[in-house]
């Protein structure tokens, strides 16, 4: 069974020009993307299927990414249903030259794992076996301290 971590997956992506809204900052909609694909990536991990988007939970622009910055996306799953898949994301906006960073982005989508004729499938049950996994589980919950 996978476990919380097995599903852990940082990307980083440069902000260029074509990424950006009239304020030279990173077009939400780009990173709305990013996070989707990303998303979907840990929950495929964890399904072992393919698994499409079934709902934005939420999601928090905290502050803006600039163009020249780097936007870090993590994502991990957090919880399972019987084909659904509870997906926590977040983004930092990383400067390149010294790897500074600051949280930007909070959300959390859910997937469905589907089989090749988009029929849902069952998935296995999310195992949390470290301390560190525990904490990202609570973090997603937010039963934080």
């Amino acid at each position: 069974m996978p476990t919380l971590l097995d599903t852990h997956i940082e990307n980083r992506f440069r902000v260029q020009p074509n990424h950006a809204n009239n304020n030279n900052t990173l077009h939400g909609g780009n990173l709305m993307k990013w996070l989707d694909e990303i998303g979907a990536m840990s929950a495929m991990r964890f399904a072992g299927e393919t698994c499409v988007t079934a709902r934005v939970n939420e999601l928090d622009f905290e502050r803006p990414i600039r163009i020249g910055d780097i936007a870090l996306v993590e994502a991990y799953v957090y919880d399972a249903g019987r084909s659904s898949v509870h997906v926590a994301l977040r983004a930092w906006r990383e400067e390149p030259r010294t790897g500074e960073a600051e949280k930007t982005t909070e959300s959390s989508f859910t997937f469905v794992a589907i089989d090749g004729d988009g029929k849902p499938q069952p998935v296995p049950e999310l195992t949390v076996e470290s301390e560190e996994g525990k904490q990202l589980r609570e973090r997603a919950l937010g039963d934080e301290p």
